[in-house]
């Protein structure tokens, strides 16, 4: 079958070039675990709900001229406007039908990917334009943890509503992107059990100066998304990339975060 017109791909089928169909975030959940899986790193196993399945939902509802002409209408500019606009897409896509193949679809690859065991997973929104050097959402759509059995279904509902965010609107009037043609695609992958130990955030080089020698390593207790959210001041380690290769201690700064 196409790979352009499947409703769910696995992280194992999907990498960085497919970011037109899994979005920003799937894309590189995908070539991480193809690349990282192989080099005895595990990493937590998961499925992207396609941009595809996206749009056959909006079809399978009569959604895409409604949601079309809402944001034809004008005035997004104004905040009273927006809100409106806004609250009208997202009531049309929460109050729909998921159609009854992609909802056994998903169903069965969350099985699957649970082994029926029915732990919580991460149900992460991810744009087909997220991350693009002009167009980055990050930060602007849903995500959920610890989501459940039969309560994955809704949850993938309310990402693809969280597309229609007054903030996600803007953005794309903002910069003059016809917001009709963005689709999202959600991510579904194992939860680790982060919230009795510790998380954090990884960025490949120093975010204040763009200097590629270092890693910069944000942590602390609990979930991630405390972090990512700022709801905590983290712990910041520095790591030398060159002194880590050579096999020394490569620690080159630590700052306590507050607790």
């Amino acid at each position: 079958m196409d790979k352009n017109k499947k409703n769910i791909l696995w992280f194992r089928e999907i990498g960085i070039h497919d970011v037109g169909l899994v979005g920003g975030k799937n894309a590189s959940l995908g070539e991480m675990y193809q690349k990282l899986t192989k080099k005895g790193i595990n990493l937590p196993d998961g499925f992207a709900i396609t941009a595809y399945a996206f749009r056959q939902f909006l079809k399978f509802n009569n959604l895409e001229k409604k949601i079309k002409d809402l944001l034809g209408s004008g005035g997004l500019g104004e905040i009273k406007n927006l809100e409106t606009v806004g609250r009208k897409i997202r009531s049309l896509i929460l109050q729909s039908r998921m159609p009854r193949t992609l909802d056994q679809e998903i169903w069965r690859a969350y099985q699957k990917l649970t082994k029926r065991a029915s732990p919580g997973v991460a149900v992460r929104s991810s744009a087909t334009a997220e991350d693009l050097p002009l167009a980055s959402f990050a930060g602007q759509l849903e995500s959920f943890l610890n989501v459940r059995g039969q309560n994955i279904s809704s949850t993938v509902k309310k990402c693809f509503a969280s597309l229609y965010t007054d903030r996600a609107i803007s953005y794309s009037a903002s910069h003059k992107f016809n917001h009709a043609k963005i689709s999202i695609s959600v991510g579904i992958q194992k939860m680790v059990r982060s919230d009795e130990a510790s998380a954090g955030v990884i960025f490949t080089l120093d975010t204040e100066t763009g200097f590629r020698d270092v890693i910069l390593v944000s942590a602390g207790f609990g979930l991630g998304e405390n972090i990512v959210k700022g709801r905590i001041v983290p712990d910041q380690y520095y790591v030398f990339k060159p002194t880590l290769k050579k096999g020394f201690r490569p620690l080159v700064g630590k700052t306590l975060g507050a607790k």
